[in-house]
């Protein structure tokens, strides 16, 4: 049950990044530079605090752990993200996000030489397909260049998880990419705060999104991922852009069209089939 629980709340962290971001961003809150800038911050400051606490307590010696690549993987994914809701709607932002992480770390595996079997391709090509039909041009398509931003934000996204892979140490890595990020992090805020000064509430929302969201939802993350099998733990994040459109439509009335619903519901039951498929074949 406890597993289940931090599970849930690791979910619901990652979903509140969409809405975090469009909530500070839709209504020029805050620019996307100074959104970025103060996000990581946040999160490098709460992830350094959880590590040297857990080191205090431990009596282990303190180190920079992660590398500057992965941090610059993380650099463009939180660049890209807070750009791209400049135009998109946090559900929409969230299911292309999913995607193309997904897509990315797909992809890799197929350069390296896995070979998926036919359920893994049938799920794959139904997402492709209809990810196609989400950003093709239409009357209620997202906006082309932010679509293309939040791709760019995934595949970033995808790379800094598997640059990560097989840590034993993945708090610590991801609080010292954090710490590297920085200070171009400081550097964005201030470019962002010299063109324009942000408002109260988009420091809070950008503030959350880092220390809470993102800094204590990836501690979670961590503390139940070695509970999960890799199949479920790719299953369970299905639920993100789910999350994410229903507190889309709670806290900032985004209405949800039908094209986004066909999409979604295709693309996470493709990715879920792909998955699942994966997970058998691979005995994990």
């Amino acid at each position: 049950m406890r597993i289940v629980l931090l599970t849930a709340l690791a979910m619901i962290a990652f979903a509140a990044n969409s809405v975090l971001a469009r909530l500070a961003l839709a209504d020029g809150a805050m620019d996307a530079l100074s959104y970025t800038g103060i996000r990581i911050l946040a999160g490098a400051v709460i992830l350094f605090v959880l590590v040297w606490w857990r080191t205090r307590q431990t009596g282990a010696g303190f180190s920079l752990a992660g590398h500057w690549l992965q941090a610059g993987a993380l650099l463009g994914y939180a660049l890209g993200f807070s750009l791209a809701y400049g135009w998109l709607g946090a559900a929409t932002g969230a299911l292309i996000l999913f995607a193309s992480v997904q897509i990315g770390m797909v992809a890799r595996a197929i350069a390296a030489g896995d070979r998926p079997g036919l359920l893994e391709w049938l799920g794959l090509l139904l997402a492709l397909g209809a990810f196609a039909y989400l950003v093709s041009p239409g009357l209620t398509a997202p906006d082309p260049l932010g679509s293309l931003l939040m791709v760019l934000a995934g595949l970033c996204w995808a790379a800094y998880s598997l640059l990560g892979r097989g840590s034993e140490r993945p708090l610590d890595d991801t609080a010292g990419n954090f710490l590297r990020c920085a200070p171009v992090a400081i550097l964005l805020l201030v470019i962002g705060v010299w063109d324009n000064a942000p408002r109260w509430d988009g420091l809070v929302y950008a503030i959350a999104s880092g220390a809470v969201a993102s800094g204590l939802g990836y501690a979670v993350w961590y503390a139940v991922l070695p509970a999960l099998t890799r199949t479920r733990a790719a299953i369970v994040q299905l639920s993100v852009p789910a999350l994410s459109a229903f507190g889309a439509v709670l806290f900032i009335g985004e209405a949800l069209d039908a094209r986004l619903l066909v999409s979604s519901a295709i693309i996470l039951g493709g990715i879920g089939i792909a998955t699942l498929a994966a997970g058998r074949r691979k005995g994990n």
